[in-house]
């Protein structure tokens, strides 16, 4: 089988392309073939009026769809699974694939099918679902979501865009999301249940050492923004200042924070083989989003490198993280039950290594590759049956 991908990278890598990569790494180890259509936002930076012309990119780019049906004619694949469409692809080349009478997948990491920003979360750090409701994308702007008027109002007028020309919804035959949760809010939200398929993330390949001992870090990893609780973590570790804090993660630009507790390190982005290190020199990892994560990688290396995960009571997470068996579940935005949490989990060593080991067989039963790609030839199969049913009522 041939699949084609295609994505618009972000600025800054993230976990949701490392995902991406890892189910092309998954379907080439079992001898399918992969192709991708790349671009990356990075690009803006070097042209003239480059954000001007991001926000017509985004409702149509002529050059992208040509591209892509190049690729489809030289490639020639049987299925294409999509991700992230802008700024610089557009919705427009879903259409272009449509003609083509070839099966369209869309992975959604996040929410950005129906919120302009993509996490369902207002500026104050409150969770709004109004762009779903009566209103749609005009929220974004009167709301000012992305803290900058003209973006969103960019953000906005590219969502109205597609969805008025129907550019997504009736063209993407499965759309694939991470959790039980992010399937009910798909079909509260209009997709029909027949037309979404869940796909966790893959268990990454780790090595446990002989030993592993009882760590001492309480370790955030992740982009550190504030809809991923950063500044919650920071004031727990400040309530906590005997406890040694790490943060692994490459820090947004808008985060604004002036000092930080004696007792907090800062790590940066952490590739491969050094962010393992830090797992296993970590007691607990913590993962206090306040908005509907996805699916987040680093509770799986924490699994498999059993380690308890606390994180909050919010979206997807409560599906992944078993409270009081894998982990704890706290109070979104509240660094008091965050901190209470880290602090009689952290003063409980057996009950850390507990949670960590009955973590371990969990991940490998539900996650491991070999049940990830039965899964996704599965969603392949089920989108070419209903891309095959649209043909024949044309």
């Amino acid at each position: 089988m041939k699949v084609l991908f295609i994505h618009n990278a972000y600025y800054r890598p993230s976990g949701e392309e490392q995902s991406a990569a890892a189910l092309a790494s998954l379907l080439e180890e079992n001898d399918h073939e992969v192709a991708w259509y790349r671009r990356g936002s990075n690009e803006l930076e070097g042209m003239r009026f480059g954000k001007l012309k991001a926000v017509f990119t985004s409702l149509h780019n002529p050059s992208a769809v040509h591209d892509v049906r190049k690729l489809l004619d030289s490639f020639q694949p049987d299925v294409v699974q999509v991700q992230n469409l802008y700024p610089l692809i557009s919705p427009s080349v879903i259409p272009a694939i449509n003609r083509m009478g070839l099966p369209v997948v869309m992975r959604c990491p996040n929410y950005r099918v129906f919120c302009p920003n993509g996490l369902f979360l207002e500026p104050k750090g409150q969770v709004c679902e109004r762009c779903a409701g009566a209103g749609k994308e005009l929220w974004c702007v009167v709301k000012n979501c992305e803290r900058d008027g003209l973006k969103s109002t960019a953000y906005a007028l590219r969502n109205a865009a597609t969805r008025l020309r129907g550019a997504l919804l009736p063209q993407v035959d499965t759309f694939i999301v991470q959790s039980e949760f992010q399937r009910q809010k798909f079909i509260d939200f209009g997709i029909p249940e027949h037309r979404l398929a869940i796909l966790p993330g893959i268990l990454p390949a780790v090595t446990l050492p002989a030993t592993p001992g009882l760590a001492d870090d309480v370790t955030f990893v992740g982009r550190v923004s504030p809809e991923k609780g950063i500044h919650e973590f920071i004031a727990a570790a400040r309530r906590l200042p005997d406890i040694p804090f790490v943060v692994a993660g490459g820090i947004a630009e808008e985060l604004g924070i002036q000092d930080s507790p004696a007792n907090l390190s800062w790590k940066g982005f952490l590739q491969e083989e050094a962010l393992n290190q830090q797992y296993l020199r970590s007691r607990i990892i913590v993962i206090p989003s306040t908005c509907y994560e996805g699916f987040p990688n680093v509770i799986l290396r924490a699994m498999a490198l059993e380690k308890p995960v606390i994180t909050s009571r919010i979206g997807g997470l409560q599906d992944i993280v078993i409270d009081g068996v894998t982990g704890l579940h706290v109070t979104p935005g509240s660094s008091a039950k965050l901190a209470q949490a880290i602090a009689a989990l952290y003063a409980d060593a057996a009950r850390c290594t507990q949670m960590g080991k009955a973590a371990k067989p969990i991940a490998e039963e539900q996650y491991r590759p070999e049940k990830i790609y039965q899964t996704l030839l599965a969603i392949y199969q089920q989108a070419r049956t209903i891309s095959q049913e649209r043909k024949r009522a044309r």
